[in-house]
Parts: structure tokens; sequence; C-alpha cells
């Protein structure tokens, strides 16, 4: 018989500094809510950890802001963050627009309405893949040095914040919505400007309990002036044409106690730039504002987004010791104007479609959602329930520290613990390089109190798991030993309802304190010894709790409303008059009374629909070459006029919405395979989309009746000189050339509220 291994072991120690209060939020423009230390930020006067999402108000139409927000807290999101992109508002010199889409003031006051915190992110140079990083041509073009304490950029740049002010400065102040504001972006080695850029600010009129900058890259930050906040992507557009999934990405699906990341912002620095990884700033806790909550689509690289990487990046940071989780993009958008975003006729490195910036975020462009949201709910929802507690637990890594990336058989795992119990994180989730099962598991935490055995048995952990196991947790009565069966969060009730997640291919069992009493299926049992629970098994503990445990299916369909549990695969969020949903056909909407889900009773005034529309195609698609043309070693995209030599053509009939009314959204889905699509209005280019393999959605509510739209594919072959993910690129090479509409509809999703 095998000797069973010795458990893997964690010392739990913390290494953190003393704390302490920066004089940001403390003796500088304090805030009524919101409050910074060293190692958390407060709000009301408790550790929280912030969840914050990044969504675009130019990006979006105005009609649908509000629900966009009440959507983004639906999903435990907590702040939303947002760019004021320069060129969006001042193409041409003194002539600047904040009208429409483009009224800052009136997303700021919907915010304010919805009641959701605000991290204004202010350039002036921002990026997010806009052009010149936002600023406007005009100012580009100028024979002076941009991004730099040149006298002459300063006088641009102190009135183009006066603008912002305009329209901002009446949601600052200490009891303000803007709670943090983000001066420039990844500007790696001009502490000095950022400090002035800041001083500008706020002579405008600008200020927040928070300060924040970009610190990746090795960036150097004025000390104590800006808290530095990190990033995490999975992939990334901006890697190299034909490049392999590089450490930089890797990193992120490692346990460790580095929190900079040289890769993001790569494409902009120059080859052979050495960059100096920086530790935290002993001022500031660990933070991120960027993890991938999607990714961009280029020209020449085109990575998916799948949801489990996203989640697993965001659990690894939360083990890490991460003390503001914040998610770019969490909805995408689609750009103002033709030709505002990076290309290569910026000189940029990455040609970015025209429009196009849905990000595969956890909402897409046109409001609905994305692959990442399932997972991420689920991920924020732990974070609001426990978020209190891990703020003021420090991060433990195994004995031997951080696991080498390159090593796929060490099981990834860490601790953060402290007064009333701990997590344990444990990740063996990875794309592209999947991380291989982990076989007879038990894990040893050892304090000075001693050490508990996690589980009673050794177990195989599968490739694939993104865990959050309690040891010693005290809660609402009771007290977790430990489980093999990840946290989510609590449901209210007569008792509350603790939810777990248990994990396919492992056994989820659980061991309570000494002397614990319970309840499954009417048979008493004794939980000072290990039981094993099944999905749907509902275990009553001590008479003070329930809990309930689910599958991976039902995970993924839970919200987490002010208390209520609701089962829903449509997107639901609450407003004054109660519970809305939105979709395309009634949907099964369950809510958790305590001890099962009961179905809700929904009504609507929209007319939904769901229904294929007349295609008529108009021409073949011609040859595509392998190249179009190419910067940087990177493949350029298609022209207008290269598009209409080769594309397929189809002309769209899009009947009317016969009885729109307000709430709905009229929206034109597209299957298709190809290159490069572009969507046509009376023959001017109003959207395009770089193909990753996925269907398009269109919102077409702003589009006159009897437009003429028309649909241009053009192909792409095995030759094509441009990085797929390895099932896309599949796809192509099995067929040799692909250039075909496979389906197009017309969807009409309204709003359904709950009955009283």
């Amino acid at each position: 018989m095998p000797a069973t291994p010795d458990p893997r072991s964690i010392r739990l120690r913390d290494g953190r500094p003393p704390q302490g209060l920066p004089a940001m939020s403390n003796t500088e423009e304090q805030h009524s809510t919101v409050r910074l230390t060293s190692r958390w930020i407060e709000v009301a006067g408790e550790p929280v950890i912030p969840v914050s999402g990044e969504l675009h108000y130019a990006r979006v139409p105005r009609e649908r802001w509000e629900e966009d927000l009440r959507l983004l807290l639906a999903s435990g999101i907590t702040l939303v963050s947002t760019y004021v992109f320069w060129i969006h508002h001042e193409a041409v010199r003194g002539e600047v627009d904040f009208a429409g889409d483009l009224d800052l003031g009136a997303f700021l006051a919907t915010a304010d309405r919805v009641g959701i915190d605000v991290v204004l992110r202010i350039g002036p140079w921002c990026h997010g893949e806009s052009r010149n990083g936002g600023l406007p041509d005009w100012v580009q073009a100028l024979p002076i040095e941009h991004r730099s304490d040149d006298p002459a950029y300063l006088e641009l740049v102190t009135g183009w914040y006066a603008r912002i002010a305009q329209q901002a400065a009446r949601f600052c102040g200490p009891d303000g919505r803007i709670v943090g504001i983000q001066i420039e972006n990844e500007l790696y080695d001009q502490p000095e400007h950022l400090a002035t850029l800041k001083r500008l600010a706020r002579e405008a009129g600008l200020t927040a309990p928070l300060w924040t900058a970009t610190a990746w890259g090795g960036a150097q930050l004025p000390a104590h002036e800006l808290f530095p906040l990190y990033s995490g992507y999975a992939d990334g557009f901006w890697a190299g044409q034909g490049s392999t999934w590089d450490d930089s990405f890797r990193d992120h699906f490692a346990f460790s106690h580095v929190w900079d990341d040289p890769g993001v912002g790569g494409d902009f620095r120059e080859e052979g730039v050495e960059i100096t990884v920086r530790g935290v700033d002993p001022e500031f806790p660990p933070a991120t504002c960027e993890l991938g909550g999607g990714m961009a689509t280029a020209y020449h690289r085109r990575p998916l987004a799948r949801g489990a990487d996203i989640a697993a990046v965001a659990n690894v940071k939360l083990g890490n010791g991460s003390l503001w989780q914040g998610f770019y993009m969490l909805t995408g958008g689609v750009n103002p104007r033709d030709h505002l975003q990076e290309s290569h006729a910026t000189g940029y490195p990455n040609d970015m479609p025209r429009f196009d910036y849905d990000f595969q975020g956890a909402f897409g462009a046109t409001g609905q959602p994305g692959p990442s949201l399932p997972l991420l709910r689920e991920h924020n929802a732990f974070v609001a329930a426990f978020g209190g507690r891990l703020a003021d637990w420090p991060s433990s890594l195994p004995e031997g520290g951080a696991v080498d990336v390159h090593d796929f058989d060490t099981l990834r795992w860490a601790v953060r613990s402290g007064t009333g119990g701990g997590v344990i994180f444990i990740n063996t989730h990875q794309p592209h390089e999947p991380l291989h099962a982990a076989e007879a598991v038990r894990l040893r935490i050892a304090d000075d109190d001693g050490e508990t055995l996690v589980p009673d048995r050794p177990i195989d952990i599968p490739s694939g798991v993104i865990a959050r196991w309690p040891f010693r947790l005290e809660l609402a009565g009771a007290r977790i030993e430990w489980a093999t069966a990840s946290l989510i969060a609590f449901a209210e009730g007569e008792l509350p309802t603790l939810v777990l997640r248990a994990h396919e291919g492992l056994p989820a069992r659980l061991l309570f304190a000494e002397g614990s009493r319970g309840a499954l299926a009417g048979q008493a049992l004794r939980l000072d010894e290990p039981v094993e629970l099944h999905p749907g098994d509902l275990l009553e503990v001590d008479g003070a709790l329930r809990v309930l445990l689910v599958d991976g299916d039902l995970a993924e369909r839970l919200w987490f409303l002010d208390g209520a549990l609701i089962d829903s695969t449509a997107p639901v969020w609450l407003e004054q008059g109660g519970l809305v949903a939105r979709a395309a056909a009634e949907p099964g909407i369950r809510r958790w009374d305590g001890a099962a889900f009961a179905p809700l009773a929904l009504t609507t005034a929209s007319t939904t629909s769901d229904e294929r529309i007349e295609t008529a195609q108009l021409r073949e698609a011609g040859s595509a070459p392998a190249r179009y043309g190419e910067h940087m070693g990177r493949s350029s995209a298609p022209s207008d006029a290269q598009i209409d030599e080769v594309a397929a053509v189809w002309r769209l009939t899009v009947p009317e919405h016969a009885a729109a009314r307000p709430g709905d959204r009229v929206e034109l889905v597209l299957a298709w395979e190809g290159d490069v699509a572009q969507l046509r209005a009376d023959g001017v280019v109003i959207g395009d989309r770089f193909w990753d393999g996925l269907d398009w959605r269109i919102d077409i509510g702003r589009i006159a009746p009897g437009t003429e739209l028309t649909l241009h594919i053009a192909p792409i072959t095995t030759e094509s000189v441009v990085d797929l993910d390895p099932a896309v690129r599949g796809r192509v090479e099995a067929a040799g050339s692909l250039g075909a509409l496979l389906e197009a509809r017309r969807v009409v999703t309204g709003r359904w509220t709950a009955a009283e």
C-alpha cells in the first residue's frame, strides 16, 4: 500500500508593516463615507474590499446608463470607473461637446440616483484604446512635449480639467459620489508630472478621498501623492504577432506577493527597455484597478476571454492579499464616432476596430451578459459577503514560497486568515497550458495556536478548480472548522442560508466545531464529525444557520440582491418598484424562500421577439491576401477599399419594431465567419468587428426606418496572418477559407417585473 504523502503546509504569518493613516482621505480631502488606511479602505467606518467595474459612458447610449449601472450593482460591483476621453469631447479646438451620450454631468447624476460611487479617470492621456490615448488630434499635432510639464502642454490641460470640473465638481466633496480620481495612465517615469496633474485637477475644483495612478510596469509615482493600483490579464491583444502565451500572463495564475505587471502597456515601450519591478508603497494597501473582465480584439491578435480564466485571476489576486478588485472592462461599448480608436494609422502597434469596444465584457457592447459574468458575479458575491473580514486578514503562502509559473504540478494555494477564521484559496485552472490535477491533498495550516488539517483524509483536486474553502470560520453562531466546498455568500431568511459551491470531481466535506449538531433531510447529525454533502442538500446547523450546497450550473445562475437569492439566467436588478429582468421571452426566475426556490410571477408591457430576418446575398467573396499590410511586424486591418475588393455582401431586411416601448431594446444578432465584418447604413460604415468565433450583437434601436443595411464580410483563409484562439483557428484550417453570414436575427428584449 503506497505511503500517504505529507500534507502541504502553510505557516500563517503577518508580514505587513504596522497600520498607518496616509494623509490621503485623513488629513486631506476627508470624505463622510470613504477613508483609506495603509491596510484597507473603509466605508462608513467598516473595512471593505471595493469591487470596481469599468464602464465608459461615452461608449454606451445614454438611455442605457441607468439600467447598466443597476446591473453593475446587481453583479456585486460597488464602484463604477470611467474614462473621460478628451478626444470625444473636443475634436475641434474650442468646440467642446458634453451633450447627449457625452453628458458627463448627466452620467454622474445617474450614478448618484442609482447609488453607485464613481472613480473618474481624467487623463488627460487615458488610452483605453482611444486614438492618441484620448488626446484630440489637434493637441497631438502641436509642437509641444506631450505628457510632460511643458508649460504649453500644462496650459491646455488646465483648460481641459476646468471643463471636466464644470461637469463633475458638484459630485465631489465630503459627501460626493466621486470617491476616486485617476491621474494619467501608464506613465512610468515622470512622477513630477503626475504630481503636477494632481495639483492642476485640485485647482480646477476636483476633489476625492482617493487619488490613484496605474503602478504597473515599474511606474515611478510621486511619494504619498497617488494610490498605486495594479493589473492582471489572462491574455492580451497587445502581445506580438505569433508570440506565445508569455510569463506576464502566466504570473496571474500563481499566488505570490509581487504586484507589479510588466506586460500591460508593453507594446508602448521601446524594445530592450528594462523594467524595475517595484514593491507596494507601505503607505497603501495592495490593490488593482484592471483585472481583465474581458479582452479587446486587435486585428493581428484575437484572444478569447473565457469566464474561468477571468475568475481564476480574480481569485488568485484575492488570495494574494488584494484590498481592491477592479475589472476592466465590466461593460463594453461602441465608440461615439468613426476613427476614434487606435490604429496603425496613429502609429499604434495594434490595429483596433473603428467602432467596436465590446471587450468580451461581463456585459457586452449592447448591455447583454457576456462570457465572464456568471463566474464574476459569484466571485463578487463572495467579496461582498466576506470582504470585511478579508480586509484585515493577511495573505500567507506555502512553505517554500510562490510556485514557479512553469511548474504545472505543484498545488497553487494561499491563505488569508485572522480573527474569526480564514479562507484557503486554491487554483488549478489555467488557459492554454492546463495545470495538472493535485493528488492525495491534505493541507496543514499552522500558527501559534496549533494547526488545522484540511480535509480529514487525502483527496484529489482536479485540474480546473477555482476554490475558496473556509477554515475556522465563525459565522451566524456556528463555526466551520473546514470545508472542501467554496464559499459564495449568504441569503437572508428566518435562518441565514450560507451558499457553498461544490466542485465537480471533488467531494464536498464539512466539519463543524466540537459539539455542533444539525439535520439533513430530517435526519439528525453530529457535525463535529465530517459530513459529506451533495448538490441540492440543505443542512441545518445548531439551529442558527442553513448551508445550501449548489453545483456549478446553479452557482452561475445565482444573483444576490440585497439579501435575496435569485435564480435567473436572464439579467436581473432592483429598482424602487422591485425586481426587474430583461429578456426576449418570459424568463423562469426563482427566489430562495429559506427552504427552497419558488418561482416568481412576472409581467411585461413590452412586445418581445426573437426571429430570423430576411437576408439576400448581393455579392460573392473574392480572394483575400495573406496580409493587407503590416506595421511593426503586425498585420494591418484592411481599408474600406480593400474590403470592397474581397468582401461578400448581404442585404439585411430588418422589420420595424411595431410597438417600441420605453425600455425595449432592439438588437441585430449575427452569426458569421470571416476576417473582418462591417455593417453599413446607406453605404456608410456604422459598425465593425474582427472575427474571433463569437456572434456579433449590434444595438439597432437608433437606426431610422427605411435605412438600407448591408453586411460586408472579408474572408479569412489558412494563409491569413492573424493570431486566433486555437479552437477558432481549427475552424479555418478545416474549411480552408471562411466568409459567410450563417444567421441573422432581430432580437427585441423588454423589461419583466416581478408581480407584487
